[in-house]
């Protein structure tokens, strides 16, 4: 598996974590589920992740 579809894999389940988490649990767990939302937006413009360093150094290839 890629780094990139590992990447949306792990987004996708913590956000839907979050979520659920929020439902069940509280409500302040959508800050969480925004910090997600910040992170892949920001990602998007400056092209850098905290967690694809962390997966390459795992050994993900790209």
């Amino acid at each position: 598996m890629t780094i990139e579809r590992t990447l949306r894999g792990i987004a996708g389940a913590m956000i839907l974590l979050s979520a659920a988490l929020a439902y069940w649990h509280s409500p302040y767990w959508l800050w969480f589920t925004a910090f997600v939302g910040v992170n892949l937006l920001q990602s998007a413009f400056t092209n850098w992740c905290p967690m694809i360093t962390f997966l390459k150094k795992l050994g993900l290839k790209s």
